[in-house]
């Protein structure tokens, strides 16, 4: 009996697997469904209103009255004024970044994607979510793409907690609110 030889038949395994390894030189974008991307979120909106409204009314009824040796004259004058100003200022910013996921691939080679994040950090509750479609060239070499480059983007920011309940108007104040008082 020989040292080499062989009961069974040896079975030769290819350490090359095309699905799950690319080549040094390969680019790493996101391309098919399930594949990450990451998403650079910068978004920031201002707005500004304002308004003023005036009014102002007089009215007067003068008349006489001569009889004899009787003179009556008599005034009347009646007026109102309104002013009113007001105005509203809103600027908002939110930078942050996250990972999404591609969700489908459109046939002229879009990606759908879509992902949300949640974060747990000192007692709030943050939500991010992030949908919409994403053309193959707007996505860099590092697999990034910049929120304003989402086609039909909806990005949704959501806090819950200490800080977003301290936010909100008390019970009193919604109250004087609604009565037109506050």
């Amino acid at each position: 009996m020989s040292l080499f030889q062989a009961t069974s038949p040896g079975i030769a395994a290819d350490l090359y697997n095309p699905a799950l390894t690319q080549s040094l030189s390969a680019d790493r974008r996101a391309l098919r469904p399930g594949d990450p991307v990451t998403v650079i979120i910068v978004q920031s909106a201002e707005s500004s209103t304002s308004m003023q409204n005036g009014s102002q009314r007089s009215s007067s009824v003068s008349g006489s009255l001569s009889a004899g040796h009787t003179n009556e004259a008599a005034d009347l004058s009646l007026g109102g004024r309104y002013t009113g100003l007001g105005q509203v200022k809103r600027s908002e910013s939110f930078v942050t970044q996250m990972t999404a996921s591609v969700i489908d691939v459109a046939e002229n080679g879009d990606l759908r994607i879509g992902g949300r994040q949640h974060l747990f950090i000192n007692g709030e509750v943050t939500e991010i979510e992030v949908r919409g479609r994403v053309r193959l060239v707007d996505i860099d070499a590092d697999n990034r793409v910049p929120s304003n480059r989402i086609a039909d983007a909806q990005i949704n920011y959501n806090g819950k907690g200490f800080v977003s309940r301290s936010a909100k108007p008390g019970l009193v104040q919604r109250l004087f609110g609604l009565l037109g008082i506050g």
